[in-house]
Parts: C-alpha cells; structure tokens; sequence
C-alpha cells in the first residue's frame, strides 16, 4: 500500500507563504502611541522618512540612524487624526522608547507610550490574504502603506517592508479571537520561523537583527526607499544625502545562490580576499540554500563567483524596489 509523503511543518508553512494564506502570531512586537501636537515635527527632524506628508490613514517604515548614519531602529508609522500609532521591530518597543523618549526637549508638546500590554499584532501573508480578509468581514486598504479601522483593529497594507502582506494591530482581548477566524477561513498559522526565512531571503527583504543593525546604512543595507530626499536634517542625514548625491555607496545587500548552506556571519571572499559577510541563510524547498549578504561594490553584480567559508556560492542582484 503506497503512502502519501511527509511534508514537514517548515514546508508547510513555506507553502502557505508562497500559494495560499499564512498567519504569523507577533507577541514581540509592540507597539507605541505618539501624543502631543508637535509629534509629527518631532518625528521627522529624529527619523529617515517624509513623516510630515502622511495624512491620516496612511503609513511610513522610518529609521532612527546614529550619527554616522548607522541603523538604530527600524518601525512603522501610522497617522491618526489625533495621535501616531508606531509598530516596533520584534522585541524592540522599549528600546524604541527609550531612545525616542531621551530625545524630547523641555519645548516639545509629545508624550511617547508604551501600548504593548493591551494591544496585540498579527500578519497576514501569502498570495490569499486579500480575500481571506474579506471571507472573515475585515476591510482591504486601498493600496500599500495605507490603513483602515474596524471596531478598533487596525489592518495595514505593507507591500515593501517585511514579507508582502497586511498588519493587524489591534485591542489584545480582540486580537485574541482573530487567529481562529482566520484558521476557519483557511489561514495557516506558521509554526516557526523557518519557512518565513526561507521566502524572506528569497524575496531579499532585510530584516532587523540580521540586515538591519548598526553594522550598515540603510542605503547598504537595501532599505534605501526610506531615506526621503526632499527633507530636512536629521541625524545621519548628511553621510546618506552624501551617498545618494555623489553615488558613494560602497556595499550593497546581495543574495548569494550555493550548493550547500552558507554558514550565517560567514566572510565572503574573492580570490581569498574580504569583500562581505553573510547576514542571513536558508534552505527553501524550492530553490535550495539562499542567503542574502552585504558585499563591496565592485563585487556585487549578477553572477560574481565568490566563496563563504570554503563554499562556493554566486551573486543575485536584488530589484530596484527591493534595494
């Protein structure tokens, strides 16, 4: 009697990714409330994004960068007629805090809240999701980075930033009951990380912790479209306006192609020489071992032959919209 094949749960969850729906539960990611009639100009002389052209109902991914231009936080803003709702970066909402907080001065008409205790976050993703949203009564936002509200859940639509999908914020007791409407509309709740690595790396989308640290710029780190280039000062603005006006971006983010797995933290060599690190890798059930690295310019074009650790591996540029 013949069997059926085992699939294992990361590719389960890869196939939910990439042809159905799948849900991500986010208990570490947070989320901070901005109050105060100065909190938008308070954002935008602190972050890398127009915060000043939103409109309530649309949304940003802005970056707090070190003096050098390094990456300290990454998140989301979402503008409200009243108040700026900001989704931190996996366990990083009281360090976003913290950091925002220390940067308020004795003029400035903001308060910074920590609002994880009582709110909650999902996403939803995979080429399903649009529909699954409207079998289960929620509303689609009109495009990407805009939100709507429904009884006090938020649902944004984020195309760019992460894996492609929608963002649901919302009061925790309500958040609760959401996974299962979802499960009954066919979603699959992912039980890892490994199958959302696996399409992340793929799609080439950096992430925080991995791309996204102060070891690079976000222009090096393939986030560019986050730098707005029609704004003021802010901290780091002149090395990243150096960078886009004179072309000075001398590493970008690469995905690596291999036969086997590149080891994560390994150095990429040419000819035995150092021109990179490898910031991320997988295994995806249909392309086999990718990784995404952060390599020297003159070595990040389509099909450079490098080496990590001994394995040979080959560069893919990453899209425009991407990097």
């Amino acid at each position: 009697m013949s069997t059926s094949p085992t699939v294992s749960v990361s590719d389960r969850d890869y196939q939910a990714l990439t042809s159905a729906v799948a849900l991500q539960l986010r208990p570490e990611y947070g989320v901070l409330r901005l109050n105060g009639r100065d909190r938008v100009d308070f954002l935008q002389r602190m972050t890398t994004n127009d915060i000043a052209r939103l409109q309530p109902g649309q949304a940003a991914v802005t970056i707090l960068t070190s003096p050098i231009a390094r990456i300290d936080a990454v998140f989301s803003v979402l503008c409200r007629q009243d108040d700026l709702i900001l989704l931190a970066s996996e366990g990083q909402a009281d360090v976003l805090r913290q950091r925002l907080q220390s940067q308020i001065f004795f003029m400035d008409k903001v308060t910074v809240t920590d609002e994880s205790a009582g709110m909650g976050r999902l996403r939803l993703l995979g080429p399903g999701a649009a529909e699954l949203l409207k079998s289960v009564s929620l509303p689609q936002p009109e495009s990407d980075d805009h939100f709507l509200e429904d009884e006090g859940v938020i649902i944004l639509w984020q195309e760019r930033y992460d894996l492609p999908g929608f963002e649901i914020i919302g009061p925790a007791v309500k958040m609760g009951e959401l996974p299962e409407r979802f499960e009954g509309a066919g979603a699959i709740t992912l039980a890892g990380n490994v199958g959302y690595e696996a399409r992340r790396i793929e799609l080439g989308r950096p992430c925080p912790g991995k791309e996204l640290t102060d070891t690079f710029t976000p222009l090096e780190a393939g986030i560019a479209w986050v730098c707005a280039e029609n704004k003021g000062c802010y901290t780091g603005q002149e090395i990243i306006a150096r960078q886009l006006t004179y072309d000075k971006v001398s590493r970008l983010l690469v995905r690596l192609r291999s036969e086997l797995p590149l080891p994560e933290g390994a150095t990429v060599s040419v000819n035995n020489r150092s021109v990179g690190t490898v910031t991320s890798c997988a295994h995806s059930p249909s392309a086999g071992p990718v990784a995404l690295a952060v390599l020297k310019r003159a070595h990040n074009v389509d099909g450079t032959e490098v080496t990590a650790e001994g394995i040979a591996a080959h560069v893919e540029q990453l899209p425009p919209t991407v990097s």
